[in-house]
């Protein structure tokens, strides 16, 4: 009688091959359920919208309309779990008491979207935790202080007015239509680049860095994309997809363009030390890293400094740019708001063309108009973290660690138990006045704690040079037969551009 295959010599390898990689399957299968299982106990005490049992809340979360936002903050009170796919679940909280508990702690931040950016832009502020993180925002703070910042306001209104005679060129002598977004990303760049880097780019007029802004906005559609994708949550799997080649190709394209601001001011540095001129006289943000990288002995490497080079490329241009075009939308759907800011600012600049430090703090209400879009449209929607214990919140109920917890700006901003008619814009709800009645931790576009934005008091210089120059001489009206809508990224950008009506305005 001939023996089975399975008694063969070169079977019985194979067989067990097979028993092993079945038994393999069938642990995992079990920890994942288990694992599902231990997150339905856990966050039992939280209500949550219908979920689909595989899908989770996908489909909730990739429509991103703002009225579904407000219905789920309104039925739920202070915060849902949103499922993504089967096995993992965000925490969203969106109630002031429940953001101060999470934000006065030092978790950190989750791997979900940090984790996924870290190919593009490396582990600089934006995802570091811990020392480090520290070294580095001790590092990177003494480039946005107040004294440097007064010298940066020439440079914003150089930037700003580049693309006012853009548009002045386009209109001509007609009122038109243009699609500002586009512009207004430029110039964010441009001032980004020369404030932080001192570097002449001249990109409003050569287009030169029109290849890195579609980068940058492709990579944050991937992202976003892969965050509320359950599948892709997996390295190997994302890698190996058409999604996760083209986000390599896109992260080299940003690498290239972060290399070369690094090489070129060493170049330069080599040049100044040979025909030995005087220093400049205020250091820029990357004349501080590399003179701590050249004290530090190896704890600051060439990593650490392309990581903070291409976190501040990118974040200093894109929520830049995004906040400014979001609040010429508002004040164009509001003339009245728009037109008590213009004679605000004309009161203020007695110059015109030209802005003082000084007058920046002068612009009270163009400043409560800023805050209530801010409200309204944060450019930075959500903000997360890993728990690293258990986390209890005010009213008892709790969470274990491990959690992911989504702190939603846009919730927090139109929740209707914190905020009367979130839906309407009213500047006057920042009146000192208001604020102080308010929760601490009802307003967090910058976010708050350690972990607050460091570029705030930057991103509030730029967005009032620019809406100054702006609102002097042009007036805004939006083209309502292009309806904006967001789109599905990282930051709150228009999903097809920003069309604004441009009417020049008469003796500028």
């Amino acid at each position: 009688m001939e023996p089975s295959w399975l008694e063969t010599r070169g079977a019985r390898p194979l067989y067990l091959a097979f028993v092993f990689g079945l038994a393999l399957g069938l642990l995992q299968v079990i920890k994942l359920y288990l694992r599902r299982q231990r997150l339905l106990r856990d966050l039992r005490p939280f209500p949550a919208p219908p979920a689909h049992w595989f899908h989770g809340h996908q489909k909730l979360l990739q429509e991103d309309k703002m009225e579904k936002l407000e219905e789920i903050v309104e039925k739920y009170p202070c915060a849902f779990p949103c499922w993504v796919g089967p096995f993992q679940a965000f925490f969203f909280i969106y109630d002031p008491d429940y953001a101060q508990t999470l934000l006065n702690r030092t978790d950190p931040k989750s791997q979900y979207p940090y984790k996924f950016m870290t190919p593009c832009v490396g582990k600089g502020l934006l995802n570091l935790d811990g020392p480090k993180w520290f070294q580095h925002r001790r590092l990177v703070t003494p480039g946005l202080q107040c004294d440097i910042l007064k010298t940066y306001v020439e440079v914003m209104t150089h930037s700003v007015n580049t693309m006012l005679a853009k548009w002045e060129e386009i209109c001509g002598t007609q009122d038109t239509t243009v699609e500002v977004y586009e512009h207004i990303s430029l110039m964010a760049l441009d001032i980004i680049m020369h404030c932080a880097f001192s570097q002449e780019t001249n990109c409003q007029i050569s287009g030169i860095y029109g290849p890195y802004l579609k980068a940058t906005s492709e990579l944050s559609k991937i992202i976003f994309y892969r965050l509320y994708n359950f599948w892709h949550h997996h390295d190997l799997i994302f890698k190996f997809s058409p999604m996760g080649r083209r986000f390599q190709e896109l992260s080299q394209v940003l690498h290239q363009y972060t290399e070369k601001v690094i090489q070129d001011r060493k170049k330069s540095l080599k040049s100044e030390m040979k025909q030995d001129t005087t220093q400049k006289k205020c250091q820029d943000l990357l004349d501080i890293i590399l003179a701590a990288q050249a004290e530090s002995e190896g704890s600051f490497s060439d990593a650490d400094l392309q990581s903070e080079v291409s976190t501040f490329m990118l974040a200093g241009h894109d929520a830049s740019a995004a906040s400014l075009s979001w609040l010429l939308y508002c004040l164009a759907l509001h003339p009245e708001h728009q037109e008590r800011c213009r004679e605000e600012i004309r009161s203020t600049l007695v110059e015109g063309s030209s802005i003082h430090w000084d007058q920046l703090n002068e612009m009270s209400y163009t400043t409560m108009c800023i805050k209530e879009v801010f409200r309204l449209i944060p450019p930075v929607p959500s903000i997360s973290r890993e728990l690293s214990k258990p986390l209890t919140f005010p009213d008892g109920r709790s969470l274990p660690a491990g959690m992911n917890v989504v702190l939603s700006i846009r919730g927090l901003h139109h929740n209707p138990a914190v905020w009367s008619s979130p839906q309407v814009f009213d500047p006057l709800r920042f009146t000192k006045e208001n604020s102080d009645r308010r929760h601490p931790y009802a307003f967090l576009t910058f976010s708050a704690g350690p972990r607050s934005c460091i570029g705030q008091q930057f991103a509030m210089v730029e967005l009032k040079v620019a809406i100054a120059l702006i609102l002097l001489r042009f007036r805004v009206s939006p083209d309502l037969t292009r309806p904006l809508a967001f789109s599905n990224q990282i930051v709150l950008t228009p999903k097809d551009g920003m069309h604004l009506h441009l009417e020049k305005l008469s003796g500028c």
